[in-house]
């Protein structure tokens, strides 16, 4: 990856970051240190690997969106803010009686949503039936399926991961976040690194990238979406509540609560200091 596209999207995602804070901070409602891990994720999939068209959000050839992650959508409604499907000041109205950013991705109601996500584990299986009505088409479309550890531990995922192979599903992504924080947010639960047989056995490929570099994800994708006549499986680490350090190291226990405001400003305040801006 050259310098100058790196550098950009570092700086993309260090907006992005800065207003995701903010949005779940004006709301005091949102799962902030599970958004801010997906942020590089998504930065580099809206910026440098999915084809979309901000004059024609609804192009028929577009690569299609699943976010099964629901707690994630604080980092994806800002990435669609920044990126253009709506104005950038819906997101200080998240979660608010009528608006346009709701708890959980809403289709119709939010620019840039493909799909709604359904109860936890049926992301997958809505991205199949995008990725085969694609199919039938010959659509060259893609569709893109993030996932986290807790949806991979329901039985419609795997019924869904097995079908894919079954039907032979073509241009079908399955993103997996794997955070360092699974372990310590539930004792006893397989890590996401253990299902990469059953994926293979199911006949997906596999492959897996460091979700905080842009080189890394680079490669992986490079590598995994060369070939695309069955499912892709991507293991994407990444370290929860990525940028900021009272998320990183833990000292929030409260993944259900937003942070107070004076978490929220010594967050930002640590993300302007990253960027020169604080000093």
């Amino acid at each position: 990856m050259m310098d100058e596209t790196r550098n950009f999207l570092e700086s993309t995602a260090l907006d992005v970051r800065r207003d995701v804070i903010r949005m779940v901070g004006v709301a005091k409602s949102g799962q902030l240190a599970s958004a801010l891990s997906l942020v590089d994720l998504l930065v580099f999939l809206y910026w440098q690997e999915m084809k979309i068209s901000l004059s024609e959000p609804t192009w028929p050839e577009r690569d299609r969106f699943i976010m099964g992650k629901r707690n994630g959508c604080p980092a994806l409604y800002t990435v669609l803010a920044r990126r253009g499907f709506f104005p950038r000041n819906e997101l200080w109205n998240f979660r608010s009686l009528g608006a346009i950013l709701q708890h959980h991705p809403q289709l119709r109601r939010t620019p840039g949503v493909d799909a709604p996500t359904g109860s936890s584990g049926m992301g997958l299986g809505i991205a199949n039936g995008l990725a085969l009505g694609l199919n039938r088409r010959k659509a060259p479309s893609r569709v893109f399926c993030l996932l986290g550890d807790s949806e991979l531990e329901t039985g419609p995922f795997w019924e869904s991961a097995a079908n894919a192979t079954r039907l032979a599903v073509r241009g079908l992504v399955a993103l997996i976040d794997c955070n360092l924080g699974e372990r310590s947010l539930a004792p006893g639960r397989r890590s996401c690194h253990h299902f990469t047989e059953a994926f293979r056995s199911f006949g997906w490929r596999v492959f897996s990238a460091d979700g905080h570099s842009f080189s890394s994800m680079e490669e992986a994708f490079t590598e995994g979406l060369a070939d695309l006549g069955g499912p892709v499986a991507i293991l994407i680490h990444t370290c929860l509540g990525k940028g900021v350090t009272l998320f990183e190291e833990g000292r929030w226990p409260h993944s259900e609560i937003a942070p107070g405001r004076d978490d929220v400003e010594q967050a930002l305040k640590e993300l302007n200091d990253r960027s020169g801006e604080g000093e």
